[in-house]
Formats: C-alpha cells, sequence, structure tokens
C-alpha cells in the first residue's frame, strides 16, 4: 500500500495548477488530502475517478473551508465521514477508511495562528482525537494516522526553531501532545525511515515567496502508524519538487 498525505490548501486551485495531471502518474494509492476549501460538487471530480481513483469527501458546513477527502484505487471495506465530536466534524477534520485489518485516519488538524481562541480549540481537539485514536485501537489496532498534524515536533523539523519558539505550531504544549501520541504506540514513518535527514519541510508559508526557494520550511505534515506496523514499513519520503500549493505531498509505503 503506497499512501500520500497532501494539504492542497483549496484542491480547485491545486488542479489549476496540475494536481490531477500529478494524480494520472499514479504517485500513490490512497491519497489522503487536507484543506480541500471544496465540497464534491464543485470540482470536477470525474476526471480523478477516471484515473481509477474512488472518492470519499468529508467536507466543512462552512464554505471555501478546511475538509479532507481520500482518493483510493483499493476499495475501502468501510469509509466513517468525522469522528463523532460535533465541532471538528462541523469543520470537517476527520475521514476514516478501513482496509482489511489497517484503518487509515485522514484528519486535518485545527491551526493555532488566528488567535487564542482557535489556540485555545487546538489543544482541545488534540485531547479529543487522542481519545478517539485510544478508543478505536480496542476494536482497530492497527493505525495509519495521516494528515496536517499543524505541529512541527523537534528542533530538527522547523528552520529558526529559536525564533518560532512562541509561534503556534512550535509551542511546547503541542511538541509534547506529539510527544504523548508517540509514546503511546505511534510512530512517525518519515523518522523512522530517515532519522539524521536535515532541512527535509512540507510547508512554506506564503507571506514571502523566497521562503520555499530558500527551503525555510517546517515539516508539519506526517504519517504516522501503530507500532504493531512498523515492520511493514518500506519507505518514507517528503515531495518538496511537487508544487500544487504551500505545502507538499508527504509519502509511505507499507508491505503486506
Amino acid at each position: 500500500m503506497r499512501v500520500i498525505s497532501y494539504n492542497v490548501n483549496g484542491l480547485r486551485a491545486a488542479i489549476t495548477k496540475g494536481f490531477i495531471d500529478w494524480l494520472a502518474t499514479d504517485p500513490a494509492d490512497v491519497i489522503c488530502l487536507q484543506e480541500t476549501k471544496a465540497h464534491k460538487d464543485n470540482v470536477d471530480y470525474a476526471r480523478i475517478e477516471a484515473l481509477g481513483y474512488e472518492t470519499y469527501w468529508f467536507s466543512a458546513e462552512k464554505k471555501g473551508y478546511s475538509g479532507v477527502a481520500i482518493f483510493t484505487k483499493i476499495k475501502p471495506d468501510n469509509v466513517q465521514f468525522g469522528n463523532g465530536i460535533m465541532q471538528s466534524d462541523a469543520e470537517g477534520r476527520v475521514i476514516r477508511a478501513d482496509y482489511g485489518d489497517i484503518t487509515l485516519i485522514n484528519a486535518y488538524f485545527p491551526s493555532g495562528t488566528s488567535g487564542d481562541e482557535r489556540q485555545t480549540y487546538k489543544y482541545q481537539w488534540l485531547d479529543e482525537f487522542l481519545e478517539y485514536l485510544s478508543v478505536l485501537r480496542k476494536t482497530r489496532p492497527k493505525l495509519i494516522v495521516t494528515g496536517d498534524y499543524n505541529i512541527a515536533h523537534k528542533e530538527v523539523d522547523i528552520h529558526d526553531p529559536k525564533g518560532n519558539k512562541k509561534s503556534s505550531g512550535f509551542l511546547p504544549e503541542e511538541r509534547e501532545w506529539l510527544d504523548k501520541m508517540l509514546a503511546n504506540g505511534f510512530v512517525d514513518t518519515f523518522r523512522c525511515v530517515r532519522p539524521d535527514e536535515l532541512h527535509r519541510y512540507s510547508w512554506w508559508s506564503q507571506r514571502f515567496p523566497s521562503v520555499r526557494l530558500q527551503n525555510k520550511g517546517w515539516r508539519i505534515d506526517y504519517i504516522t502508524v501503530t507500532e504493531n506496523l512498523k515492520k511493514q514499513i518500506v519507505d518514507a519520503e517528503i515531495y518538496p519538487d511537487i508544487k500544487h500549493s504551500d505545502h507538499c505531498p508527504v509519502f509511505l509505503e507499507l508491505k503486506a
């Protein structure tokens, strides 16, 4: 199973930049998108499905906001839209697909950059999400959790750790939450495969166009798996040269 996680920052905008042409190159069996900012009926989904993908969408109630989707060439046994938590579901943040004994969760974690209210909600969402995973693991112990986590975990995952120590996305409480998640039996697949690689980022600020050229980024997009899938990891990678968004795709290959 080849999996990609990609925050497209508006799927319709990404399509104008060649997203569907990229899909046609068969980059993965399962494509997990965040921040689609669209409902299915507002997208030329027929072109995507013509490439062999079944498409599953969970959009926010608010138009042009948030939203997640899964495009998959492997037919899932079950798809669940949302995680049953009211505000998270209203914002279109979680979609789940089951493949045999493996469950894939695609999530768009909240950002706290717009102010204290959203930062407070981000902490609430993180706690609720970890509890959701904990309950789910009792019946579905093999999990893949893809998404824009909106957290840079370690200093190595951000170009300027000192300058951003008070920035949302690199706050101590957020990084500690990711510590806790990994301590609770999850594996950061990229660091599992590439523990020592430097300057590997998945997001670059759009405020200054030179930032991406200079690779002054953050690694905030992850594919984590439960420990019981660790031996099945074949490869994990980040694709900074794919440019339909201010993020880039991250990749995982698992063997059966």
